[in-house]
């Protein structure tokens, strides 16, 4: 063991249990771990400590990875479980939580039915890793005031990644931008996941401060996406986007919202004209022929392929994250791909030169989610995966189904695409497993699971929507969800006299709404009245 390595050791839990200590103090230290934890994401793999490191394998995983966001993780979920303080702050079991540990479990029985192990021990360390940012989130997200924190963080992290994305192609004249991350389809699907919620937000935010903000980190990030050329990535954006622009979006036309649209589809095309020399070339690098059903090249078409034939000789799979050392020893030759074996390798070179490894033919990840998780986990595990996304496409969507006015589903709808984003790209991109965008996607999973939850306390207090008097009842369900008016980017405002913790600005003379709530230490205690 390195001395780094022995230093990680001693500080992980140390900062840990500081950290939980802290959060449990201070709502303050929350917001920041919070918030680091969001816009930082994308940067995990540069604040990482790996242990028993195979850097040298190409797969999904190389090493037991433990990162700060882990750490911070870690001391939120226990801060804000030690400081539960009113109804809105219960511990409540997240949507989707159990599809996760069946799946996570399924998976930790592959690691030890299969051979080699430790390579599927790495990608499970994620796993866990995921989850835990997931009941962060969940356990920490459950007002307005957590929900614009998310937001910030968000667009404050695509706006920089779509910043150094022009920097890279107009400075560092690349020809397609990766960001901070390590190649650009990493990047594209990023944009794809991030980009709906900051969209919907932006076409109808809380307040005027925070849509412009929304608009702009939503720009740089489609910006940054087309910069990145990818062949998956432009459409699945524009098709994520333009829903939720469709839903989100008001429809009573007026001078000023005809004149803003009009102005972002003029961009938008022209945007799109200035790039589209460079993008015709990259759909003309290969054809679809090529691409898919040329058994000679090795495209995406290859790893299908290859997913059915292990699929055939093992029904549970070959092992988590196993797929790149079983083709490159077994099913690659097959089909007359000449991979090198990594046994060959080892034995011959040892594991203390990784660009020896680099440097070799060996097999990638299959470039196709569906693909990979068949090959590794088998049929019953690409069931179980695919239930996993049902579920969580079923969170989202049951946000289309409310009235307009209801201030819960702007964020539901976007989250929503936002799924809808990643699973696109994922089709063509095994991409997803990276720990920044995975931890960025559990992230957003454990907001919306903690929006599922309010949507079923509001349901069952009786404050669903009456299509009759949605006006009012929307202002209800404000107040009942998030309990606090909001100013500039919907911080919480001081409450008017009579206690309500309406959106509406208090005029200083009786209020405007019809429920009545009290904010007493952070709690939220909610009755009707005639006023």
């Amino acid at each position: 063991m390195k001395l780094a390595h022995a230093i990680a050791l001693a500080l992980i839990p140390f900062l840990t249990v500081a950290g939980a200590v802290a959060a449990t103090w201070s709502q303050r230290v929350r917001d920041v771990f919070f918030f680091a934890m969001v816009s930082l994401a994308v940067f995990a793999e540069r604040m990482d400590v790996n242990f028993f490191s195979e850097a040298w394998y190409r797969g999904t995983s190389r090493g037991i990875q433990v990162t700060l966001l882990e750490i911070l993780a870690a001391g939120l979920v226990i801060g804000c479980w030690l400081d539960r303080r009113g109804e809105e702050r219960r511990w409540f079991w997240p949507a989707s939580l159990g599809m996760m540990l069946l799946y996570l479990v399924y998976a930790g029985v592959s690691v030890v039915v299969s051979e080699p192990k430790i390579f599927g021990v790495f990608e499970l360390s994620k796993m866990l890793g995921s989850i835990l940012v997931f009941l962060a989130a969940a356990a920490y997200v459950r007002t307005k005031r957590e929900w614009t924190l998310l937001l910030v963080a968000l667009g404050c992290a695509v706006g920089f990644e779509g910043l150094w994305a022009v920097k890279q192609y107009f400075i560092t004249r690349l020809d397609r931008v990766a960001g901070t991350l390590d190649h650009a389809n990493s990047l594209s699907l990023y944009f794809c996941m991030t980009v709906p919620p900051l969209v919907a937000a932006a076409f109808a935010g809380w307040s005027r401060q925070l849509r412009w903000f929304c608009t702009v980190a939503a720009a740089l990030g489609a910006v940054g996406l087309l910069l990145t050329f990818s062949r998956a990535g432009i459409p699945v954006l524009a098709v994520v986007v333009l829903g939720t622009i469709v839903t989100c979006a008001s429809w009573q036309l007026t001078a000023g919202r005809i004149a803003v649209r009009a102005v972002l589809v003029l961009c938008a095309f022209a945007l799109v004209a200035a790039t589209w020399p460079k993008i015709e070339e990259r759909y003309a690098s290969a054809t679809l022929e090529e691409e898919y059903f040329d058994p000679t090249i090795d495209g995406r078409g290859i790893y299908l392929r290859l997913a059915e034939m292990i699929a055939a000789d093992h029904f549970f799979g070959v092992g988590l994250n196993n797929w790149s050392y079983h083709v490159s020893r077994t099913y690659g030759p097959r089909l007359g791909f000449r991979f090198v074996d990594y046994d060959y390798l080892v034995s011959i070179y040892g594991t203390s030169d990784p660009l020896l490894f680099a440097n070799s033919y060996l097999a990638a990840p299959a470039h196709n989610l569906a693909a990979l998780t068949l090959g590794e986990l088998g049929v019953p595990g690409l069931v179980l995966f695919g239930l996993l996304w049902l579920r969580w496409f079923w969170m989202g969507a049951a946000f289309l189904r409310l009235p307009r006015a209801e201030p819960m589903r702007v964020m539901g709808v976007g989250l929503f695409f936002s799924v809808c984003g990643i699973f696109g790209q994922s089709l063509t991109e095994w991409v997803y497993r990276q720990t920044p965008i995975l931890f960025t996607f559990y992230l957003l999973l454990g907001a919306l699971a903690s929006l599922t939850a309010v949507r079923r306390r509001s349901r069952r207090s009786g404050l669903a929507i009456n299509a009759s008097d949605s006006d009012s009842t929307s202002r209800a369900l404000v107040t009942f969800c998030f309990g606090f008016r909001a100013s500039r980017f919907g911080f919480p405002g001081e409450v008017c006299g009579s206690g309500c913790a309406g959106l509406e600005v208090c005029r200083g003379g009786g209020c405007r709404t019809r429920w009545h709530s009290r904010v007493l230490r952070g709690s939220l205690s909610t009755s009707p009245t005639n006023s």
